[in-house]
């Protein structure tokens, strides 16, 4: 079978499975679960490849050969999991989530500070560098202001009986608002793009209607 054979039989699968989802937009069908439970069983199936190739190989089998053997104990934690399974020791299982919840929260919450919240900070702060040009050093002024007038907001005790906190979180207010607008507008961008894409691929690709 050539090359150019495989390559339509890929692009009438696609498209079949592209059609099967699109199909929802009408009302549920048979069609559209095929679709996603082979979609389901498909990202399972990677991510379970992917998971022993990336993690049990180079992880757990690698040192065990090398005589390793401290591996063990973190891969008799993990596998309490599966005693959820059997009820008379599912209370087993307390214990890999305590574990995985507290290597989170302290290997997590370090990073998240400095990343999310020492970095911006760090960004935040009006320095000779920021006013490279006139537009620019308007607009961190703009942002710095933004971020002052959008934490007072937060302040509730204080905005009873303090005009200057009233004003200040109503401008806040306005820029928490823009925020999540871009954020939300940014969400709905990608998604279009998406479907753009999948059309371009069902006018294009399969059917030959465009180049």
């Amino acid at each position: 079978m050539s090359a150019q054979i495989i390559h339509t039989i890929w692009i009438w699968i696609a498209a079949f499975f592209t059609l099967a989802i699109f199909s929802f937009l009408y009302k549920d069908n048979p069609f559209y679960r095929i679709a996603e439970h082979i979609f389901v069983g498909v990202s399972a199936a990677y991510g379970l490849i992917i998971t022993y190739y990336n993690a049990f190989l180079p992880y757990v089998y690698t040192p065990l050969i090398k005589g390793d053997f401290i591996v063990i104990i973190p891969v008799l934690i993990g596998l309490l999991f599966f005693a959820r399974f059997i009820p008379k020791i599912s209370w087993l299982v307390r214990i890999p989530i305590v574990v995985a919840m507290g290597w989170g929260a302290g290997v997590g919450l370090p990073r998240t500070f400095q990343q999310n919240i020492f970095e911006q900070l760090k960004a935040s702060i009006l320095t000779v560098n920021s006013f490279p040009n006139v537009w620019q050093g308007i607009f961190n002024i703009i942002m710095f202001a933004g971020i002052i007038l959008t934490l007072s907001y937060f302040f509730f005790s204080r905005k009873e009986n303090n005009k200057v906190f009233n004003t200040t979180s109503k401008i806040g207010t306005i820029f928490i608002m823009v925020s999540f607008g871009a954020t939300f507008g940014y969400t709905v961008m990608a998604r279009v793009s998406l479907l753009i894409g999948r059309i371009l691929f069902l006018l294009r690709d399969w059917l030959g209607i465009i180049h």
